[in-house]
């Protein structure tokens, strides 16, 4: 069974963010679950693509200490089959520390690991969501009048939560820009 398919009947609809379009082209807004006037926006989306909103998953803080920070996860988290990519995204309306980012973004990569097994375990599928790549992405000052688009930090590779792409002012993104794709 393909991938999508079958996240498609994991996740409920409630924790899925839908795509619109923009003259033809998909689209998928993001919003800060704490602060819905901080958004952004990822244009020119694989046809495939499935935005997980992983705020939507219960904390862990009934079975987990969290102190090393395993009860956090990041906002959301886009999938694509046809890309092989899965990328892990953390909205801040200004700015948070690096070190609490870094444990958000991990968060939500031991989600996916978690849906990984649960794909494996009960759709009988050994190869779900493997072979793809991970790119982690800090998108910063969401709320702020939209200035031009920067990126800050190891826009080449980043693939770790610790080498995550920094991205203040999201005026303009792109899949294929923050996937590592080329533009």
């Amino acid at each position: 069974m393909p991938d999508m398919e079958i996240l498609s009947q994991m996740i409920k609809d409630t924790a899925l963010v839908q795509q619109q379009n923009e003259y033809g082209k998909p689209l998928v807004k993001l919003c800060e679950p704490q602060a819905p006037d901080s958004s952004a926006t990822i244009r020119n989306l694989p046809a495939d693509t499935v935005v997980i909103k992983v705020d939507a998953f219960c904390s862990p803080d009934n079975v987990f200490n969290g102190g090393n920070g395993e009860c956090k996860r990041a906002d959301y988290v886009i999938i694509s089959a046809e890309k092989k990519c899965i990328i892990y995204i953390e909205m801040k309306r200004t700015k948070d520390g690096w070190n609490q980012i870094v444990k958000q973004l991990l968060g939500a990569q031991c989600f996916i690991k978690y849906c990984q097994e649960v794909g494996k375990a009960f759709w009988g599928e050994n190869d779900f969501l493997k072979g793809y790549k991970s790119r982690f992405i800090s998108i910063g000052h969401t709320s702020i009048a939209k200035k031009k688009t920067r990126i800050d930090k190891n826009a080449d590779r980043h693939d770790t939560p610790q080498r995550a792409m920094k991205v203040n002012w999201p005026n303009y993104l792109q899949f294929n820009q923050i996937a590592g794709l080329g533009a």
